[in-house]
């Protein structure tokens, strides 16, 4: 082999030693940065995760959520976001105002007693009444949600009919139904809807069934929420007519059965709505004038489409 020849070729070995070294190097530089670049999207990844993890821990949810919702009203209501539930005869010239929450054990003793009297006024069109429900108890220190939870059922039984909604509140307040104010029975849709099942027109009803679980008039609950403190109102029950505050006497402290302290109790609050509104027709009683209290165009009472201006409180 001659000289040249073997000069030649180490120069060739040599070019593709430094050739191999070259693209070495290229390789380890794309590796390092693909490494980098890795890195990098890696710790956005987890910046961005952290930051939605913080987004949606800040929303808000439950309750606080049904504040944003879109407002859906049951049928049979008026007013602003259907927050008038107004019952009775559309002739009546007088509105009684009740005032109750669920979950309240007056308002169960006074169902449980004077239920019936005020429905059969109510069917008689002696008078309409507005219903203000309440849910002030979940904020109590009993906690819960069974008020609002209950009320969202309500909405839902209203939409069926006026009628099915009374019977759904009668039931809801029963004796065989109605838990102590610190257990949050209500809070659990089962419970309601083992309830409903004894009122005909919700039993087996699948529209109120979806309306209870998907929570359908929970934005409307938290707008019949934020009524809370109409016309000074903070205590359940209460009876309005027009300003005026109405009082039941009192059933005397002493011992009797249940069902002689419900006697007693119905027979105080058919004495409270004669004194106000006089004696039921065909009662035989003297008219002893109508309460003094003035609502528009002198009558008493609220009338159904009249502004409320404490209505936004």
């Amino acid at each position: 082999m001659s000289n040249r020849n073997t000069q030649a070729n180490k120069a060739a070995a040599r070019e593709r030693i430094r050739a191999e070294r070259e693209r070495q190097k290229k390789k380890e530089k794309l590796r390092r940065q693909l490494i980098v670049a890795g890195t990098v999207v890696g710790v956005l990844a987890v910046a961005g995760g952290i930051g939605f993890m913080v987004m949606k821990a800040n929303e808000p949810t439950g309750w606080e959520a049904a504040k944003e919702a879109k407002p859906v009203a049951p049928a049979h209501t008026q007013g602003k976001n259907g927050t008038e539930i107004l019952i009775g005869d559309k002739n009546a010239k007088e509105t009684l105002e009740v005032f109750e929450d669920i979950r309240c054990p007056a308002c169960a003793s006074f169902e449980q007693s004077s239920g019936e009297a005020l429905l059969k006024d109510i069917k008689d069109g002696r008078y309409r009444v507005r219903f203000s429900m309440y849910t002030f108890i979940d904020d109590t220190p009993a906690g819960g949600e069974g008020s609002k939870n209950a009320l969202s059922a309500l909405g839902a039984a209203l939409n069926v009919s006026p009628e099915a909604f009374l019977k759904y509140k009668a039931a809801l307040y029963s004796a065989k139904f109605h838990p102590e104010e610190q257990v949050d029975t209500y809070g659990k849709d089962a419970e309601l809807l083992k309830v409903a099942a004894t009122v005909p027109e919700l039993k087996n009803n699948k529209a109120f069934e979806t309306a209870v679980k998907q929570g359908t008039y929970d934005r409307w609950v938290m707008d019949m929420t934020a009524l809370f403190g109409r016309k000074g109102v903070k205590g359940t029950p209460t009876f309005m007519h027009g300003d005026k505050k109405l009082t039941i006497p009192q059933v005397p402290q002493q011992q009797m059965t249940q069902a002689q302290y419900n006697r007693l109790a119905q027979a105080n609050f058919k004495k409270m709505i004669d004194k106000e509104f006089g004696p039921a027709r065909g009662s035989g009683k003297p008219d002893p004038g109508k309460g003094d209290s003035k609502g528009d165009e002198g009558r008493n009472g609220i009338r159904e489409g009249e502004k409320d201006p404490t209505a936004s409180r």
